[in-house]
């Protein structure tokens, strides 16, 4: 129980958070179990694709496995079946009616996911890993969330260029995940050093986006010139 409640505190901390950011029209609470549900399935999927990109991991420096590893075994699998995950249960679903609903099911999703992920880190690392992630894995699941949110919101709502804000939806969450994993992976002092201004900025950028997201929602904006 202590485990649970360790790994599952940050993540519905978080979830209450950004559904009280959504202010004008609540999303159904079944479809947000739904897509928290969903998030947390896709653990298992990406655990055997994880396994076999590990397998097939080429004979490289350090520097480059370690890239390896958190672009293209971590950030680029958990962002895809995240994005899968998500496109399939919201895509098309009525309720998925303003630019700040992709934001929000994109954060039920990728939290799903953190609190199975979470759960297992804790259960084998405890108190100290628990207190660790509170602060970094967890919300950097939520801010990769967000963006993924964001830019699938706009690509819903802008039809002329779904295209381009679809890409995005996957291509800058892979790439923030990759990052976010590569400095920690390389173990390179300079770049560790990099981390806490790294997560500050993700903090930012997260921030600033529900709040551009939800002004063009106030004022029937259109955001998709200017975008972050």
């Amino acid at each position: 129980m202590k485990v649970l409640i360790l790994s599952l505190s940050p993540v519905f901390i978080i979830l209450t958070y950004v559904w009280f950011r959504d202010k004008y029209e609540k999303e159904p609470v079944s479809l947000l179990v739904k897509s928290l549900v969903a998030g947390g399935l896709m653990v298992i999927p990406v655990m055997v694709v994880e396994t076999l990109l590990t397998a097939l991991k080429p004979a490289v420096g350090e520097l480059s496995g370690a890239g390896y590893t958190a672009f293209v075994v971590a950030g680029f699998t958990e962002e895809l079946f995240k994005f899968l995950a998500l496109y399939i249960l919201v895509w098309k679903n009525p309720n998925f009616n303003e630019k700040f609903d992709g934001i929000v099911y994109a954060v039920f999703v990728s939290l799903g996911f953190a609190a199975v992920e979470n759960v297992m880190y804790v259960a084998s690392g405890g108190v100290g890993v628990a207190l660790t992630r509170a602060l970094t894995a967890v919300p950097a699941h939520a801010l990769f969330g967000i963006t993924m949110g964001y830019y699938l919101g706009i690509a819903h709502m802008v039809p002329h260029k779904r295209h381009i804000f679809l890409r995005k939806a996957f291509i800058i969450p892979f790439l923030l995940h990759g990052a976010y994993d590569f400095i920690l992976l390389s173990q390179v002092p300079l770049l560790l050093t990099l981390f806490i201004p790294f997560m500050l900025g993700l903090y930012f950028s997260g921030f600033k986006r529900m709040k551009i997201i939800s002004d063009a929602s106030i004022f029937k904006k259109d955001v998709t010139h200017g975008e972050l």
